[in-house]
């Protein structure tokens, strides 16, 4: 199992928590007071330091490539039960509502609570403090809310998150390091998986 060689570090006598259906890529860093529920998926290097406040991802969530969660002492950095959150996003000292999702590249500053099945845009800025009500759409440097999100924007964030529970018992299963080759093989096959398209596109195909 890959998870074997997670970067996972004590400090202060404090020990991070990966339940055994999670999985967490080698090239991620868990540091100190840090939980790791059932079924979360942590990709290649995203860093959860659990060194001052207490790191939560709960069950069904992920946290995508080069994402950071960290926070300050005696507070909470929490994503809630299929929480999604995108490539390269910063949480601090935030809290993410059931099944919302955080774009790539957003930041959500101390405080701040994203609402249940609200969408984070990606690239925008929620500061300190700001309360996103559930189903809002937030965007911007800093993050409004615009408007409600549809149920179809709903149906569609199920989807991706569907596929991130797939992704962690995939990983889990057949992730291992080799040496690369040095030229593609003949007939190369693909990797087998059920398409998803962007939102944009989703919304001009339904």
């Amino acid at each position: 199992m890959v998870n074997s060689v997670v970067k996972v570090y004590e400090i202060n006598g404090v020990r991070p928590v990966v339940h055994p259906t999670a999985y967490v890529h080698p090239s991620a860093v868990l540091v100190g007071d840090v939980i790791v529920g059932p079924r979360c998926y942590v990709g290649p290097l995203a860093s959860l330091r659990g060194d001052f406040g207490r790191i939560v991802l709960e069950e069904g969530s992920n946290v995508q490539d080069g994402c950071v969660m960290h926070g300050f002492a005696n507070c909470d950095t929490v994503v809630e039960a299929d929480g999604h959150i995108g490539h390269g996003a910063v949480l601090h000292g935030c809290r993410i509502g059931r099944n919302a999702l955080v774009g790539m590249n957003a930041v959500v500053m101390d405080n701040a609570v994203v609402g249940s099945e609200s969408i984070v845009a990606a690239m925008s800025f929620v500061k300190a403090n700001m309360a996103i009500p559930p189903r809002s759409m937030a965007m911007g440097m800093p993050a409004r809310i615009v408007r409600e999100v549809t149920d179809e924007e709903i149906a569609w964030k199920n989807i991706g998150t569907a596929q991130y529970h797939e992704l962690a018992v995939r990983s889990r299963d057949t992730m291992r390091e080799v040496e690369a080759f040095t030229e593609p093989e003949p007939d190369r096959r693909r990797i087998a998986w059920e398409s998803s398209v962007p939102l944009h596109v989703h919304k001009k195909t339904s």
